[in-house]
Parts: structure tokens; sequence; C-alpha cells
């Protein structure tokens, strides 16, 4: 769905809560690869229909490849569908937003949080809910739980897994606000609306910036930083707005 610069991924299997089957993450995978690779498209909202936001793995599905023994392709799953969406969603370059309407829980709380925002209604809420079913985490929980929360309070999560609410979600980093239920779409809309409106290039070089530094030491980040620097300060967008700034003007970005 598209609005302007904004595209808009719906998971939309309300009667399953957005579980995710193998078509299903297929499907997602698509979409989130042809949204980032759209120059038009200058920001990106990930949202769910119904209840949920998503709920992770389908379990009925999972439990009929269980039954068939065949592990190879139960397993295969997450080098082939959850690291992808997870490295896509991560760093596609242009800012993703989700508006989690619902409850996220096991690879559907991994997906909201490789986001860069989380707007979170009020009615919502996460729950690493992989240990409960005997299971590691995947799509990248481990690693960005233990970045947003703390890694004491990011074991908590996943040893003891329960239901962190909205407010709670908000209080400890994990949510960055929350929003009134019905009013979640039309605040995710202008938060987007926004972002597409900002310096596509300069976003997209802050996105790759912190996750470098995420998994490399000072010198290494400082070396990096001052390459992204030295590119986003030939653009257009740089010149332009140094230009309106001195001329006490909005500045106008073109991603160029």
């Amino acid at each position: 769905m598209r609005d302007g610069a904004v595209a808009t991924v719906v998971l939309d299997r309300a009667e399953g809560m957005n579980a995710l089957t193998t078509a299903a993450k297929e499907q997602l995978l698509a979409a989130l690869t042809g949204v980032a690779a759209d120059d038009a498209v200058r920001c990106v909202v990930l949202t769910g229909t119904g209840r949920a936001f998503c709920v992770g793995q389908d379990l009925r599905e999972h439990a009929e490849v269980l039954a068939a023994g065949d592990v190879d392709a139960l397993w295969r799953t997450v080098p082939e569908h959850y690291n992808p969406l997870a490295l896509t969603l991560a760093t596609m370059p242009k800012p993703v937003v989700a508006a989690v309407n619902g409850v996220a829980a096991g690879a559907g709380a991994s997906l909201a949080m490789a986001c860069d925002l989380r707007l979170v209604a009020r009615g919502a809420g996460f729950n690493l809910a992989f240990t409960a079913i005997g299971l590691s985490a995947d799509t990248g929980s481990t690693f960005w739980l233990q970045r947003l929360v703390g890694a004491g309070r990011a074991l908590d999560l996943l040893l003891r897994p329960r239901t962190v609410r909205a407010q709670e979600a908000l209080e400890i980093g994990l949510a960055t606000e929350v929003v009134a239920d019905e009013e979640l779409p039309e605040r995710a809309a202008a938060v987007a609306a926004g972002l597409a409106e900002g310096p596509t290039l300069a976003y997209a070089a802050v996105r790759r910036a912190v996750l470098f530094s995420a998994t490399h030491d000072l010198p290494a980040s400082l070396e990096h930083e001052a390459g992204l620097m030295a590119s986003t300060g030939s653009t257009r967008d740089h010149a332009d707005a140094v230009r309106s700034f001195l001329a006490k003007e909005k500045p106008v970005f073109h991603a160029r």
C-alpha cells in the first residue's frame, strides 16, 4: 500500500493472528525487498491486522512438519526466511516504522525490534515466547533486545517469557511511543510522512552507522562515520540544506 513516498506493508492473516506460515514469510520478504529497492519509497511502515501485530511462527504448520519428521525442512526456515527478513528490515536504505497494533510475540516481536521506531497501541504488547516452547531465539531478537532494554532485562524476558504491555514497553525502551489503539494508523502515517520528507540519504547512513558501531570498537566506528560523513556531504541534499539554513528557510530534501 502506497501513500506518496510512504509504503505500508501489512501482515494480513488476522484470523491466524498474523502467524507466519512459509507462504506468509515468502510474501513478506518479497514485499519488504520490493519497497527496499524502490527509490520512490522513502519510509516504510510495517503493521498487522486484527488483534495481533504478528505472533511469530505458525505453530500449526510447524507441528505438521515436526510430525512428518523432516528436521532439515523444519529449521531451514531460519536461514531462508527469518534471517533475510531481519536483515532486510535493518539494512534497507530508508527508515522503517513498526506500527504495533496488537501482540507481537516470538519472531513477530523480533520483526518489530528490527525497525527504527516502534509506535505501540495502548492495548498491544510484546512477548519473547521462544523458550516457552523449548526453543532458542531467532530473527535477531538476541541482537536487538539487549540493545534496547539492556542485557540483564533481555535475559529475563527471554528466559521467563511474559507479555510486556505497552506502557511498560515504553518505560524500558522497547517502545518508542504509545498511542491510543484507534489513533495508531493515523499517528503512524504522520510519523512516516515526516520521515519521508526528510534527508533519506542521511537517514540511510545513520542506520548503517548505528548497526556498524553496535559490533565494532571506537576507532573502527570513527573511521566508518568519517566515510559516511564524506558520502553524505557530497549530496545535493546537504548542499541545499546548508543554503536553506543560511537563508533561514525550511530545507527540501530530494534523496539526491
